[in-house]
């Protein structure tokens, strides 16, 4: 018998549990471990941020679930894994062995590395439910007495996507409003153009974002680093190709999102071997850590090098299917070990996002998620909106029941030629 430890239950810790339910043998035991009892569906917090959700319409209580497929559910948050000794400590002092464990925890949100950063400083985040809640408590108070709002992504954010969103969600419920003539928006984001998404763009996504921001009068800085925020006023920099600063600001706002760096969390960071000096887990092609075979990666907590060299840094994204195309290869490889074969699954990194606008949005699908692509494709238009809406339903079922991948969306994706793994040719 194994013991199987998933740390972590968002997007793909809760998946990665179900899928190795399916994969590993009745016999082996699984074990979650989770600071957060309850599953929140993150990327619907942008609209939890304007009033179009509650904290319920977007949670699933796990236990339950997992109790069904005889999943073991620890809700305390750990506190350090010693990869050495094969356990895992937790907060309220035990310590939990494993024979393999699958870190799924995603990041943490470093807003201490700027002085004013984040909801204990000036700024909004929509990375969290808590923080989303807050966001809209705010948004609330904000349309009473409106002005200037500032949205965008600071220097070592890995995830842009949501920032536009937010963005043009924020445009939507000001119009709705009847407010939004006396709202100046600025998008300040450290990508070194619209639409790079720390991806290098996608088809066109610079060509759709850039439009759609001038039909909705939006003013944006790229390449820009926020140096600190204080009560109403940002201080941005502007920075050239040669990393000198090209020019400085002070920007006014009376209301302001801003994504964050991303690190690893305090249980992982500085274990040599295991993580980068981020604190971000380093994996193989088969999501298995090089130093320790036992110990695998997934989701945004895992290493990607950024695309290339950019003015100023950004981070390479993890989107939804991308994470769930690590979570299939995992799920396959564990199941393949602990029958005493080799992994012999690689995810595709496939990626596909739905990028919400409140009554539109743009898609795109980007087969690798990282250049040279087979496929890099972009779309706008009222059926994006929809998409993300009927998504959002379709995942919370799949939590709810948990399933990890019904043989209809299997058959949906294999139509469009999407896949979670990679063809490769294997000997037995």
């Amino acid at each position: 018998m194994a013991h199987i430890v998933v740390l972590g239950a968002g997007l793909g810790g809760a998946i990665m549990a179900y899928e190795l339910r399916d994969q590993v043998r009745k016999e082996d035991e699984i074990t979650v471990i989770t600071k957060d009892p309850k599953y929140h569906f993150v990327p619907s917090n942008p609209w939890v941020a304007v009033g179009w959700r509650d904290r319920k319409d977007i949670t699933v209580d796990l236990e339950p679930t997992m109790k069904k497929k005889n999943i073991k559910f620890i809700p305390v948050a750990a506190k350090r894994l010693h990869p050495d000794d094969n356990k895992v400590e937790l907060e309220d002092g035990r310590e939990i062995s494993y024979d393999y464990i699958v870190l799924a925890t995603g990041p943490e949100l470093a807003f201490d590395e700027i002085e004013g950063l984040g909801p204990d400083g000036f700024t909004h985040s929509v990375c969290h439910i808590d923080h989303a809640e807050e966001a809209g408590t705010a948004f609330k108070r904000f349309c009473e007495n409106p002005g200037p709002i500032i949205v965008g992504a600071v220097q070592g954010a890995s995830c842009f996507g949501p920032a536009y969103e937010f963005a043009f969600i924020l445009d939507t419920a000001l119009r709705r409003a009847k407010i939004r003539d006396q709202v100046p928006i600025t998008f300040v984001t450290s990508e070194p153009y619209v639409g790079h998404l720390g991806l290098d763009g996608v088809g066109d996504t610079k060509g759709l974002l850039e439009s759609e921001m001038r039909n909705k009068h939006m003013k944006w800085m790229v390449s820009s680093r926020v140096k600190k925020v204080e009560d109403g006023v940002m201080h941005v920099e502007e920075i050239a190709d040669d990393g000198s600063i090209k020019a400085a600001h002070e920007l006014p706002f009376k209301y302001a999102m801003m994504l964050p760096p991303f690190r690893g969390i305090p249980a992982v960071m500085g274990l040599d071997g295991l993580v980068n000096p981020r604190g971000f887990v380093i994996v193989d092609k088969h999501q298995r850590n090089p130093k320790y075979p036992n110990v695998f990666g997934i989701g945004v907590g895992i290493a990607i090098p950024p695309m290339g060299p950019t003015p100023v840094p950004c981070g390479v994204p993890k989107t939804g299917f991308m994470i769930e195309s690590m979570v299939t290869a995992t799920a396959h490889n564990l199941g393949n070990i602990v029958r005493g074969k080799e992994p012999d699954e690689t995810g595709t990194w496939n990626a596909i996002c739905l990028a919400d606008f409140g009554d539109s949005g743009i898609a795109f699908v980007a087969q690798p998620q990282l250049p040279p692509r087979n496929v890099n494709w972009s779309s706008q238009g009222k059926w994006v909106h929809l998409a993300k809406i009927g998504f959002e339903k379709y995942f919370l079922r799949k939590l709810r029941k948990g399933t990890s991948e019904p043989f209809y969306e299997k058959t949906a994706m294999k139509m469009l030629g999407i896949d979670k793994l990679k063809a490769v040719k294997k000997t037995h």
